[in-house]
């Protein structure tokens, strides 16, 4: 019998069809990733001049403005009421992270090394956008592949937005993760990390203070979520000495996701607190105790539908017990030593 489970932090309903329920092997085969010609690439070392000029470069990692952003840096927000309607000007940046100077299409295939200059480019890429008051919040993404997003450049890239609001998805999280601490002076994030330790069922690997799990509630087949032990609101704010394990973390869940289910498109999002640049009474009191970050990492092996549309469901026909017990039992490369 399908079940439903309900999410603990904001309260969205999950549909587990275990009807449905499908294996690694039953979402097919990928075709292979359309590539652009790598001598056209613009994001291979040597290549430079196709791409915009840089805004920062550290450790074989580069950062260049997006040629199609969704949001421009130049102007002023300018908000203003229509009627009933509020608008403003779309101020915000966006950058793209070019991961490694060889033609990589996947961050698992990059050499951990790699990831943790990947990660702290972020960081220092979010540290800078900090800075600007325009600014309320920075998104890290990634999108591999077609069917999540990915262009025909198969090169290794993350990217990041900064908005001048917060996204509504995060603000469910914040909103959750508030109520649940007035309610028990704990935070949400940390209770589920310590159930799922105990439990084990969902748990897909453990690495140097962080956690990489299936969710309860996962709204996608082999949806994994890495969070670190420590309690922290802010990713930015990760200390140096964390980003080596963060990386490792980061790369076996990716290398379990491409081996478990030959190398699926997927994105990840790093959520995280926003900017606190503007204090207001009683304005996020407690963010600092209440809100955890983590990464969600989204393979995109199903379609939503109208059912989905229409209602706020999600339909899941792997259960989540069972995509962690595939992506546990996966010996990838990352984990061996």
């Amino acid at each position: 019998m399908p079940q439903l489970r309900k999410d603990p932090i904001i309260g969205r309903w999950v549909i587990i069809a275990i009807e449905r329920a499908k294996r690694p092997g039953d979402f097919g085969v990928f075709p292979d990733k359309e590539d652009i010609a790598q001598d056209k690439c613009p994001f291979c070392a040597g290549h430079e001049h196709l791409a915009p000029p840089e805004i920062f470069s550290a450790r074989g990692v580069r950062v260049v403005p997006s040629i199609a952003p969704i949001l421009r840096i130049e102007g002023e927000l300018d908000r203003h009421g229509l009627g009933i309607y509020d608008a403003m000007n779309g101020i915000g940046a966006h950058e793209i992270i070019i991961e490694a100077p060889q033609h990589i299409s996947n961050t698992a295939q990059l050499p951990v090394e790699q990831v943790e200059a990947v990660i702290a480019t972020q960081i220092e890429r979010i540290k800078d956008l900090h800075n600007d008051n325009r600014f309320k919040y920075v998104l890290v993404f990634k999108n591999y592949g077609h069917a999540a997003g990915g262009s025909r450049i198969n090169h290794a890239r993350s990217q990041i937005i900064a908005t001048p609001v917060n996204p509504k998805r995060v603000k469910e999280e914040l909103a959750g993760a508030m109520k649940y601490f007035e309610l028990k002076e704990r935070c949400i994030f940390c209770d589920i990390i310590k159930q799922e330790l105990a439990e084990g069922t969902r748990i897909i690997a453990e690495i140097d203070g962080f956690v990489v799990l299936s969710p309860f509630a996962a709204r996608f087949p082999f949806e994994t979520w890495v969070l670190p032990k420590k309690h922290s609101c802010d990713f930015y704010k990760l200390d140096k000495k964390e980003f080596s394990k963060l990386a490792a973390a980061l790369k076996v869940a990716l290398s379990k996701l491409s081996k478990a289910l030959n190398d699926p498109p997927y994105n990840y999002v790093i959520h995280t607190a926003p900017f606190r640049n503007t204090h207001k009474p009683g304005y996020w009191r407690t963010i600092d105790h209440d809100y955890h970050w983590h990464i969600e990492i989204i393979p995109r092996l199903t379609h939503m539908a109208g059912f989905e549309w229409g209602t706020g469901f999600y339909i899941n026909p792997t259960p989540p017990e069972d995509a962690a017990r595939f992506m546990k039992e996966t010996i990838c490369d990352a984990e061996v030593k």
